[in-house]
């Protein structure tokens, strides 16, 4: 299948001789097939849905919504796949692409601070963290098998950095005991690592892997799953015949297994399900291996014994069961190289009239074909060359019983019983010259043997001690661990055996003599205290908003669960005890009403002990916005208070982020306000951001500062504040009128004065006197002068009801009103939508209609609307101000 476009794909069934169209109702994001039925598929959508088909996509059926609050795992039968599936809640925040899903098994990792657990499921029953040796710190963990129902797993340590050690678990894959350390590993682009083991295909249980011990690299192979592990085995002559100098214990065979640091080495070692015993690599002889050298050998008994046959490396190609092995080079000479007898000796074909650089080898479907396809390009600017090839033709009949012998699997020191038996192989004599075709099978006899000591492996918590070489294979316990202590599992009531410290080796199947487990006690299981009581919440959201539906999650790590009490106390009267809590998976789901900060406390206790968890709950509704006061104009080196207004004023547990200037680190308070100093002249951005855990807004000013400068306080008449919303924009607006009337009647050029009028009540301002850039008009001080406020006082003006008068002034006679007139109305916005008026400033006639509205406060037209009458003679003069500041 392929993704036309987002809404089309196009379907094969013929191995692409024709092709079909099909429209999809959604848009595709990802699609995956089944690993066994081919006709079934997932597909991920761009809208976050998951669909399935049965039909290779002809029809669609959704199985899944988005979820917006979390990731979900979900295990359900695709006939029955609904929310109603998700029944256990996972305590804690998985760690994002860790899910990881193979066989019989499903892990997670979690990362809490700077410690991380790793869980994982088993046959897709609930999650248990993974327990590996207590004081493993791992860096990274990746996992290298899950056959034949065990784990096997790499882990780097807190102190490695291009080695893992190797891990085997339990048949649950809990438990882990290790089995070889430092084992090479290397990154590859993207953040891949590749761990060097390799698990051999047509006999179970046997791996190589690469140990690197103080810069030296060793090609180590194991029978037993990683209980023993040996150098291997250098062959007796090279490629031509000749004795080798390669001598044990100083000199072994090493291999290139996954890959290779060298780029054009492959470093792959080539083994097949249906050709036991048949390895073929890349490697070299010495005490260690060497990136550069790239000499092939191969063995036919797994790994006993090697032959070298090539060189250099080429190109392995396994065809009819290993019967035919198919070596080419990567150069661009055109020969093919045939060999039918396991490597004994090879035939040269040329397979094409021109040279090609081989890129690689395929095979057609099937072990027991005989077709391949060699691909690669002519020139590096040519595009791909394929060649078929067919050998059928080659061999002149089909194989019968009497082409074959058989031979015994042994490992290095001869032993025959390995896994707890004794096989035996069939292969094809080399006289024979014959297709084993598709009915062919490898294996012969199976025969089980008596248990021995090396049927069995270190169990959890126990390893082998190596300085103590007398004792031979015994296992000794770790200094944290008690073998007599119960297991996590255990309940009252049942009954649990002490671990003597030995496990038999996971699909070993020997029968009878030696049992190292039969001596385990048997123990009564006892009342344990609860312990690692955890208490969570569904989504991980800890700041909610009023009337959220929270679900809360329990959680206790080890301890009796059936017998335990769980007091649970909500902090707003709501308090309830439940039995069983956290074996039922059963959620405590409650709703708070009024904002505050909630201090959820659960406690388990039974007779054995007890185990508490809190949480630290914060109810609080979005903030929809913030305001920063601030003084528009500051003294050098003066105290600025900086203040944070936000809505809704009742939000708790608001932090406040300060940005002054061109510094890029804030200042954090848990008070609106901050006492701040400027100590150079000039325009001085400010920014707050005002965040309660669930949203965060910002706001931004600009201060000027100055090193001299005038403040007035000037004050309003009561009538003022029945209008005043107190809101920003009000306030605002007030202060442009005061600024534009002040500046025409003392003469100071606009640009000059700044006034501020201040929040809350009574309604007060400061004007702020600047100093001039340059020469004034019709003014020769910088400043409004005694001289001025004296002339003010003198001026003789009606009292109609003055809204705005000069602070402290001894003037009783008020020089600017405001008032409502019919239908001239100023809104302002206000929280409850209310429409609000807000009075205007007019002249002293009665008959004058004027009135300042809205954009009118900046027009230029202000003067024929507050200072002028029908005569044409100013009502206005300047305030009566006492006090000047000069900084």
């Amino acid at each position: 299948i392929l993704i036309l476009t987002f809404n089309t794909t196009i379907f094969s069934t013929d191995e692409g001789s024709s092709f079909q169209r099909q429209p999809v109702s959604f848009t595709v994001d990802t699609l995956l097939f089944h690993p066994s039925e081919e006709d079934k598929l997932l597909a991920y959508s761009k809208e976050a849905k998951l669909y399935i088909s049965t039909d290779l996509g002809h029809k669609w059926t959704l199985l899944q919504e988005p979820t917006l609050c979390c990731y979900l795992y979900v295990t359900c039968l695709i006939q029955n796949c609904s929310d109603k599936m998700v029944t256990a809640q996972f305590l804690g925040k998985i760690d994002h692409n860790s899910l990881s899903v193979q066989d019989e098994y499903i892990f997670v990792k979690v990362t809490t601070g700077n410690r991380t657990k790793y869980y994982v499921s088993y046959r897709r029953n609930e999650f248990v963290q993974m327990r590996l040796p207590k004081y493993d710190l791992p860096k990274d963990v990746q996992i290298v098998s899950t056959d034949e129902n065990q784990v096997f797993l790499a882990l780097q340590e807190w102190y490695q950095t291009d080695t893992y050690n190797l891990y085997q678990s339990d048949p649950q894959g809990v438990y882990y005991s290790i089995v070889l350390e430092n084992v090479r590993s290397t990154k590859q682009p993207e953040e891949n690592v590749l761990i060097d083991i390799l698990e051999v295909r047509g006999i179970k249980g046997v791996f190589l892997a690469n140990q690197k011990v103080d810069g030296k690299v060793m090609t180590l192979i194991t029978y037993n799953k990683g209980r023993d592990w040996e150098p291997l085995a250098p062959p007796t002559t090279d490629m031509n015949g000749k004795p080798v100098s390669c001598k044990q214990p100083d000199c072994h065979l090493h291999l290139h297994l996954r890959w290779a640091d060298n780029p054009y080495v492959s470093g792959t070692v080539h083994t097949k399900d249906s050709a036991p015993g048949l390895i073929m690599g890349a490697g070299n002889l010495g005490s260690q291996l060497v990136e550069y050298k790239e000499e092939m050998y191969i063995t036919s008994d797994c790994g006993k014994t090697w032959r070298q046959v090539f060189e250099e490396e080429h190109h392995i190609l396994y065809l009819d069961h290993g019967g035919v092995i198919v070596a080419i080079k990567d150069t661009s000479i055109p020969l093919k190289i045939l060999n039918i007898n396991e490597g004994q000796s090879w035939s040269i074909h040329n397979f094409t009239s021109t040279s090609v650089f081989v890129d690689g080898l395929l095979s057609e479907p099937g072990d027991e074909t005989l077709v391949m396809t060699v691909f690669g390009h002519i020139s590096y600017r040519s595009d791909w060359e394929l060649v078929k090839v067919d050998f059928r033709q080659s061999f002149p009949r089909q194989c019968t019983e009497a082409d074959y012998d058989s031979w015994k699997l042994t490992d290095l020191q001869g032993e025959k019983c390995i896994m707890g038996q004794e096989r035996m192989y069939r292969r094809r004599k080399e006289s024979s010259f014959c297709i084993k075709g598709k009915s062919y099978t490898s294996a012969l006899t199976a025969k089980p043997c008596q248990c021995t000591e090396k049927d069995f492996a270190c169990d959890y918590g126990f390893e082998r001690a190596p300085s103590l070489r007398l004792e031979g294979d015994r296992c000794y316990p770790d200094f944290w661990h008690d073998p007599d202590a119960p297991p996590e599992n255990c309940h009252l009531g049942h009954s649990y055996k002490s671990s003597t410290g030995y496990r038999k080796v996971i699909a070993n199947v020997c029968e009878g003599g030696l049992n190292k487990e039969q001596s385990a006690k048997q123990h009564s299981c006892p009342l344990l205290a609860p312990k690692g009581l955890q208490l969570g919440i569904k989504g991980q959201m800890l700041a909610v908003a009023p009337g959220d539906d929270i679900t809360f999650v329990v959680h206790q790590e080890q301890g009796d669960t059936t017998r335990t009490r769980y007091q649970v106390d909500l902090m707003d009267g709501v308090r309830a005890i439940y039995e069983n809590l956290t074996v039922t998976d059963e959620p405590i789901q409650h709703r708070y009403e009024k904002p505050g900060v909630y201090r959820v406390n659960v406690k388990a206790e039974n007779s054995a002990g007890h185990d508490q968890a809190t949480l630290y709950i914060q109810v609080t509704a979005p903030l929809q916005d913030v305001h920063l006061e601030v003084v528009p104009i500051a003294g050098r080196n003066q105290e600025v208070n900086l203040t944070a207004i936000v809505l809704p004023t009742e939000a708790n547990l608001t932090v406040f982020y300060w940005w002054i200037g061109d510094n890029l680190q804030p200042k954090l308070t848990l008070e609106n306000s901050l006492i701040a100093r400027f100590s150079e002249e000039g325009e001085v951005p400010v920014t707050v951001q005002a965040s309660n855990g669930r949203s965060m807004v910002q706001d931004s000013k600009t201060v000027i500062v100055y090193d001299q400068f005038q403040i007035i306080p000037l004050s309003f008449s009561r009538n003022l504040d029945r209008f005043n919303p107190n809101i920003p924009e009000w306030r605002q607006d007030v202060a442009q009128v005061v600024t534009k009337i002040l500046a025409k009647l003392t003469g100071v050029p606009q640009d000059s004065l700044v006034t501020m009028v201040k929040p809350g009540l009574p309604t007060t301002a400061d004007l702020y006197v600047l100093p001039q850039e340059s020469t004034p008009v019709k003014r020769s001080p910088d400043y409004i002068t005694e001289h001025e406020l004296q002339n003010c006082d003198r001026k003789n003006y009606k009292n109609h009801g003055s809204l705005l008068r000069p602070e402290e002034s001894s003037l009783t006679r008020p020089w600017l009103r405001f008032r409502k007139l019919p239908g001239r109305n100023v809104y302002a916005q206000m929280h409850n939508e209310k429409e609000q008026e807000m009075t205007s400033p007019v002249n002293h006639s009665e008959d004058t209609q004027n009135i300042i509205q809205g954009e009118e406060f900046i027009d230029d037209d202000l003067d024929s609307q507050t200072l002028g009458n029908a005569g044409g003679r100013s009502q206005f003069s300047c305030p009566r101000l006492t006090r000047k500041e000069k900084l």
